[in-house]
């Protein structure tokens, strides 16, 4: 039995992808992403929650807003990086265990969070950690 609670958010970016596989995309280019990030618990805290869902929302607007309205090319942690999709989801999903190690997400025994931007309302991509 797993429990979860997902929050909701955005990220606009601009960057542009190395490689022939991604045609035009190799220029710079705007993207707009709708950010769901998933909260996993195997078992509800004594509240009867998997996480505090303001707390959840606060980490995930905060890690999307430092990379919001950047150029990610020109961004230091992302150098030598391909920033596809995929890419930001790890980043995002990563970033989010370490607020939930860090304790910012308070005492939520959680299992696994699981990441995914939607490119589009036809393509998106995920990215899952087990904790």
């Amino acid at each position: 039995m797993t429990f979860a609670v997902t929050v909701r958010d955005h990220l606009m970016i601009a960057h542009s992808l190395r490689g022939e596989v991604f045609g035009p995309a190799q220029r710079l280019h705007g993207a707009t992403f709708v950010v769901d990030a998933s909260f996993r618990a195997a078992e509800l805290d004594p509240n009867g929650i998997v996480v505090d869902i303001g707390r959840a929302s606060e980490a995930l607007h905060e890690i999307v807003g430092a990379l919001s309205y950047r150029n990610l090319d020109d961004e230091p942690d992302f150098e030598g990086l391909n920033t596809t999709t995929e890419r930001l989801c790890q980043v995002i999903g990563d970033r989010l265990v370490e607020r939930v190690r860090d304790g910012g997400l308070g005492d939520a025994r959680l299992t696994g969070i699981a990441v995914t931007l939607h490119e589009s309302h036809i393509a998106w991509a995920s990215y899952e950690v087990t904790m």
